[in-house]
C-alpha cells in the first residue's frame, strides 16, 4: 500500500469516531507517522492558512510542504485515492462526488450526536462543527424511519401484543420526542434539538441491536423466552447509553426516568388497544 507523506488530517479528538478512522489511515500505512494530529493542538502557524471556521466542519488535510489544504470528503478521498487510484477517479465522477459530499455533511454535522465524547474544555480551539438544523432533522428522520420499520418486525414476534401497523410504531417512536421535549421547555431550541437527535441515536442503536434477532428468526423459530430476554437487555443498554449522553449534554438527570416512564405509558396504551 502506496503512503502519503508529509500530509496531516487535523481530527476532531472529541470524536471517538474521528479519532477512530483517522488511526486506521496510519496503522494501514496509507498516511505516515505525522499523518494524523488533533485540530486543538493547531499551532500558531498553520492557524495562518487552516481555514479555523470550515476546518471543524469539515476534516482537513494539510500539506506540510506547501502550506495548502484540503477540506471535507476531498480530503478523504485524496488519502484513499493515494492507495488506490481507481477509488479516486469514480469518487471524483461528479454525481458520485456530489453525493459522497452530501453524505459527508450528513456525518459530520451529525457526529456529536452519533456518537458523543467527552470535550475536554481546557483546550483554547474547539473542533465542534456548526449546529446545522437541515442535516440535524434530517438525521432525526432517518433514525425514526429505522427504528419504526425495526420496532414494527419486532413486535410482532410477540404473541401477547395487539397487532401492529408501521403507522402505529412511528407514533410510538415519534412520540417519545414530544414527551421528552416537555421536560424541556423552559431550554432553548437548540438545546431541544440537541436532544432529540441524542434520543434517536439511542432509539437507532437499539434497533440495531434488535436486527439479528429478526434475521434469526427468519430461519428459526425462536422461543420468546429469548426474544423476550434480547429486548430486556436492549433496553437496558438504550438506558445505560441515555443515561450516559444526558451527563455529557449536562442534562437534568429526570429525563432518563421521563423516558422509562415514557415506555410504561407506551405499553399500556398498546395493551389496552
Amino acid at each position: 500500500m502506496k503512503t502519503l507523506e508529509n500530509q496531516t488530517l487535523l481530527y476532531d479528538e472529541d470524536c471517538p469516531l474521528c479519532s477512530l478512522y483517522t488511526t486506521g489511515f496510519v496503522k494501514s500505512g496509507m498516511l505516515d507517522e505525522n499523518g494524523r494530529k488533533s485540530y486543538c493542538q493547531l499551532s500558531e502557524e498553520e492557524q495562518n492558512f487552516v481555514d479555523l471556521k470550515r476546518a471543524p466542519n469539515e476534516i482537513t488535510l494539510v500539506d506540510n510542504k506547501t502550506k495548502t489544504v484540503i477540506y471535507g470528503i476531498d480530503s478523504l478521498i485524496k488519502v484513499v485515492g493515494f492507495s488506490f487510484p481507481l477509488i479516486e477517479k469514480i469518487a471524483t465522477v461528479k454525481p458520485i462526488h456530489f453525493i459522497l459530499k452530501k453524505m459527508y455533511s450528513f456525518v459530520s454535522f451529525n457526529r456529536k450526536v452519533i456518537i458523543p465524547g467527552n470535550i475536554k474544555e481546557e483546550n483554547k480551539l474547539q473542533c465542534t462543527p456548526d449546529f446545522n438544523y437541515k442535516y440535524r432533522f434530517l438525521f432525526i428522520g432517518f433514525a425514526l424511519t429505522i427504528t419504526t420499520f425495526v420496532l414494527f418486525g419486532f413486535s410482532n414476534l410477540i404473541p401477547i401484543l395487539p397487532k401492529t401497523s408501521i403507522l402505529r410504531e412511528f407514533i410510538l417512536a415519534f412520540g417519545q420526542i414530544v414527551f421528552q421535549s416537555l421536560f424541556l421547555l423552559k431550554m432553548d431550541r437548540k438545546t431541544m434539538t440537541n436532544y432529540a437527535g441524542n434520543l434517536m441515536t439511542i432509539s437507532l442503536m437499539g434497533s440495531l441491536i434488535l436486527v439479528p434477532i429478526l434475521i434469526l428468526n427468519q430461519f428459526i423459530n425462536l422461543p420468546q423466552f429469548l426474544i423476550l430476554g434480547w429486548f430486556g437487555i436492549t433496553v437496558f443498554i438504550m438506558f445505560t447509553e441515555h443515561f450516559r449522553r444526558v451527563k455529557i449534554l449536562k442534562l437534568p438527570f429526570y429525563l432518563c426516568f421521563t423516558w422509562i416512564l415514557y415506555r410504561m405509558i407506551a405499553l399500556l396504551f398498546i395493551l389496552n388497544l
